[in-house]
């Protein structure tokens, strides 16, 4: 695939990007007392932002690939 170099440079700033934000993210969603129950049970609350994040880092990692790929 050929894009412009600047293209793929985009592409590999924002994986970093996402990369980098949203394991802190989630750091606070682990600490936060919404996540668990009383009997220490994951909630929806958690359960939800665990698969958004999932799917962020999946998305970042795919972006990233594709912009390193495009540079050769």
């Amino acid at each position: 695939m050929n894009i412009p170099v600047a293209w793929s440079v985009v592409l590999i700033l924002t994986a970093a990007w996402n990369l980098l934000i949203w394991p802190r993210f989630w750091q606070r969603i682990a600490a936060d007392p919404r996540s668990r129950d009383a009997d220490g049970r994951a909630t929806r609350f958690r359960t939800v932002h665990a698969v958004l994040i999932g799917v962020s880092l999946a998305l970042a990692l795919a972006v990233g690939v594709l912009g390193v790929l495009t540079l050769f």
